[in-house]
């Protein structure tokens, strides 16, 4: 594309922040440590998550870039940075997460395919950019239509971004165009990230925020959107990011039986606390993120700290101060929730969190029930060991 490139190697990576935990150098992925990832309801750039399937694009001229938006539709265009600038800005402050956080966990089951994400493959920005739907109107496609005259019913985002999964191709993946030209989906062609331009991590000049869907959908180096009949045939919607039972293997698998994993569901970690603590006798806090896909709220937050023997509910936040109710239309509806609880622990124990969203859907006890061979999804309850002694770590 002029003006943005996909270089062939990684001799020209951005410099990153020297906390982040790195589970794979090239492509580069890594997290912040967990406990710093609830020092903020908003991520700081620098802290959020980093997942790359290759070299990071370059922009060579911001003046020559501009994205493609073709396909089954009567009025394609070329789109610079100008026209979307040129549209309506929005603020919309979304979850990312990726499919394969808490994977780690699930590995200790049995062994699974992908990066080793710990907790903290997640993190809430505010996004700032123009509505898909406003941008599909530029060609002709009205709010609210689920299919064009000429049969689009997907709309596919493709990057610069060249990965081997793709045999050297771009990155690619789709959303129903039911939900991309529904303004109240929220769905962004954004050019920011907490009030700054986006940096070369996360997408500049111009990526897809998707809210409430995994983040393998929000495509980051945007270089043409097409409106197409089926959904992108591209390897992360077809061969990977699905979900499979316990009983599939690499031997039996079958891809074309399972659609592509869209809507996170409910989830919840625990970060003040690592996966092995030394504590003092007494009160301690826990405290934590919760997330629940699709919009939908987080009703509940569960703590134990008798291994899920009984539970005490913890206290929900985003906006410090102020307590979250998950119907409250004040709410930022696709964006995390933090939560704390103030517990006994008189003695080396095993603390848990689960949490229930809006539809009363609630994270699975074991991880044994949900483990799959990709290892995506892992929801199961977040459990921490802590070990009473005389001095805390």
């Amino acid at each position: 594309m002029p003006g943005l490139r996909g270089p062939s190697d990684y001799s020209r990576e951005p410099a990153r922040h020297p906390c982040l935990r790195i589970n794979a150098k090239a492509p580069f992925n890594a997290e912040p440590p967990r406990s710093m990832l609830i020092t903020t309801y908003v991520t700081p750039v620098d802290l959020f998550y980093k997942r790359n399937h290759g070299p990071i694009p370059i922009v060579d001229d911001i003046e020559r870039y501009s994205v493609s938006v073709r396909g089954l539709i009567e009025n394609p265009k070329m789109l610079s940075m100008k026209d979307i600038w040129d549209l309506p800005k929005y603020d919309v402050t979304a979850t990312l997460q990726c499919a394969g956080n808490r994977r780690t966990a699930m590995s200790k089951v049995r062994t699974v395919k992908g990066v080793g994400w710990d907790i903290a493959a997640i993190g809430n920005a505010v996004w700032g950019g123009a509505k898909l739907a406003d941008v599909l109107e530029l060609v002709g496609i009205p709010k609210f239509t689920s299919t064009t005259q000429s049969g689009g019913k997907h709309v596919e985002f493709v990057s610069v971004d060249m990965c081997k999964e793709e045999n050297g191709g771009p990155y690619k993946a789709s959303i129903p165009l039911s939900q991309a030209s529904n303004p109240e989906a929220d769905v962004l062609l954004a050019y920011e990230m907490n009030g700054e331009p986006l940096n070369r991590d996360h997408g500049y000049p111009l990526r897809v925020i998707v809210p409430g869907v995994i983040g393998a959908r929000s495509v980051k180096w945007l270089d043409s959107i097409n409106i197409i009949a089926e959904p992108c045939q591209g390897f992360f919607m077809q061969k990977d990011y699905k979900m499979f039972p316990p009983s599939v293997n690499w031997d039996n698998i079958e891809w074309s039986t399972r659609r592509p994993i869209m809507d996170f569901p409910i989830q919840c970690a625990i970060c003040s606390l690592e996966d092995i603590n030394v504590i003092k006798h007494g009160k301690i806090t826990v405290s934590g993120y919760a997330a629940a896909g699709g919009g939908r709220g987080v009703e509940r937050v569960d703590i134990s700290v008798d291994g899920g023997k009984t539970w005490v509910e913890a206290s929900r936040y985003q906006k410090p101060g102020i307590p979250y109710v998950s119907d409250d239309e004040n709410n930022d509806k696709w964006a995390w929730v933090l939560f704390e609880a103030k517990v006994d622990a008189p003695h080396s124990t095993e603390i848990v969190a689960k949490a229930v969203d809006t539809a009363a859907n609630v994270q699975p006890e074991s991880v044994e029930e949900i483990w799959n061979l990709r290892g995506v999804l892992n929801t199961s309850w977040h459990k921490v060991q802590v070990r009473v002694g005389h001095s805390a770590m």
